[in-house]
């Protein structure tokens, strides 16, 4: 048994204990039986070669063998800042930013935007992070950070430039993306709403010293438009 589960709290001893959803489907999906070996993880880096010690009705205790540190991040914070789509495309959005090793998310609240940011939802896409993470081997949680009003957001990075970061935002009227030279330090991602940043917001990002890109002459959907740019800079840097 080689499936990877996550545990809630960090883990700091000789023992861990899963509940909720991931007990359920490690003894009820997986029948795991007493001294079955798993993989757990708590969000913050490292993994655990772990066995099944005892499974309660709602919980499992496993007894842990051996710490490994496995990174498998990117070399640098990638951080997309989004003005959520509708519905399961949120959830799609978060898995693949997950998948592509992103920070960071930042929900963006703008003046075109359709689907607001409230605490359900971004609950709803903590845990798409999680299922996300099990299965392509994340050990560090990608942060669904609080929601940002958008000309809020560029102005508070006009404030506090840093040198070393890239800054791109989604335009249509922006520099083709393959033109960018190779980037080098952490990188921002702006994708606006489908009916795109209105004046106000563009101009904040302007003087926070964004650079408007471009990613070609069709018409893309936000999370087609996050992920083609995560995956840029994820594989380009």
């Amino acid at each position: 048994m080689s499936e990877r589960f996550f545990v809630h709290v960090p883990i700091t001893g000789e023992r861990a204990t899963l509940t909720g959803e991931e007990a359920r489907h490690l003894s009820g999906v997986m029948r795991a039986r007493i001294g079955d070996e798993v993989t757990l993880f708590d969000g913050l880096g490292s993994e655990w070669a772990a066995a099944v010690a005892s499974i309660q009705k709602h919980s499992v205790e496993l007894s842990i063998s051996a710490r490994r540190e496995v990174s498998r991040e990117l070399a640098f914070d990638l951080t997309l800042a989004v003005a959520l789509p509708k519905g399961e495309r949120q959830k799609w959005l978060v898995e693949k930013a997950t998948e592509l090793g992103a920070t960071r998310l930042i929900p963006l609240i703008t003046a075109r935007g359709v689907a607001q940011p409230v605490e359900g939802a971004l609950e709803r896409l903590r845990r798409a992070v999680i299922e996300a993470s099990k299965q392509c081997g994340r050990n560090r949680l990608l942060e669904i950070a609080p929601p940002r009003i958008a000309t809020e957001l560029f102005g508070d990075l006009g404030r506090a430039p840093h040198s070393s970061e890239l800054r791109l935002l989604a335009d249509p009227h922006g520099l083709p993306l393959l033109k960018l030279p190779q980037a080098e330090g952490s990188i921002l991602v702006a994708v606006g709403p489908e009916g795109g940043f209105a004046p106000e917001e563009l101009a904040a990002a302007t003087v926070a010293d964004w650079k408007l890109v471009t990613l070609g002459p069709r018409i893309l959907r936000v999370e087609t438009a996050a992920i083609a740019l995560a995956a840029w800079a994820a594989y380009r840097s």
